[in-house]
């Protein structure tokens, strides 16, 4: 007797991602079964649902270590050519510039936490190193963010000079600076520790006070105003 593979058109209605989701609401589907939707189908021994399954458990499903593959990555299993990995990182960055798109609503800053709900949208999943500026006026409203330097894994290379020269044009009064750390360590560094207080004193002169330092990771965060470092 000839095997036929169970396909998600073998499946009650209730039960398919696409059927589920007009009957149940976006909110019934799961991680998968929305992935599932993007891909369209699966491969000749998985269905997209089983195949998206597989690729979740490979990120831990942990949909943030998702968003950090590659097309390369992700073509890597069978039944993913370039124009499913594209749908996937796509779904994923519309989710991220959503995130970030509501942060806009929240500009003042009034605790590290507000920070911290600002740049993780752009921070936490990053596998490389990022140094960022938040440029406040008066009223502790964020009135510019602004990518410093970029680098790898461990580090990066901040100029002082280019970021009281941005801050002076801003009129700014306090900046805030935040960086991520791809290892998801959150103790500061020696290096983290000699920038703050560089940064720090060199504002003093120039009356722009250095209000915060955020070490970013996906769920967490380190302040070093909260840790009383930036006194």
């Amino acid at each position: 007797m000839k095997n036929e593979s169970f396909t998600i058109k073998n499946w009650d209605a209730a039960d398919r991602p696409r059927e589920k989701l007009i009957l149940k609401g976006k909110r019934a589907l799961s991680d998968a079964e929305l992935i599932a939707i993007l891909i369209g189908s699966g491969n000749r021994k998985e269905s997209a649902v089983e195949l998206s399954k597989r690729i979740l458990a490979h990120c831990n499903n942990n949909l943030g270590k998702l968003f950090q593959m590659s097309l390369s990555e992700l073509e890597e299993f069978r039944g993913i050519g370039e124009a499913k990995a594209v749908s996937i990182l796509t779904g994923l960055e519309l989710g991220k510039r959503l995130r970030m798109a509501d942060t806009i609503k929240q500009d003042k800053i009034s605790s590290s936490k507000d920070v911290f709900d600002i740049m993780e949208p752009m921070l936490g999943s990053l596998r490389h190193e990022e140094f960022w500026v938040l440029f406040l006026n008066n009223s502790n409203k964020v009135q510019q963010k602004v990518l410093l330097s970029k680098g790898g894994l461990t580090g990066t290379v901040v100029d002082v000079r280019l970021l009281f020269k941005q801050a002076l044009e801003q009129l700014a009064t306090g900046i805030i600076l935040c960086h991520n750390h791809p290892s998801g360590n959150l103790e500061p560094s020696k290096a983290d520790k000699d920038i703050t207080e560089k940064i720090k004193n060199a504002g003093r002169s120039l009356d722009i006070k250095l209000l915060d330092h955020l070490i970013i990771t996906e769920k967490a965060y380190f302040s070093f105003a909260d840790e009383a470092l930036v006194v």
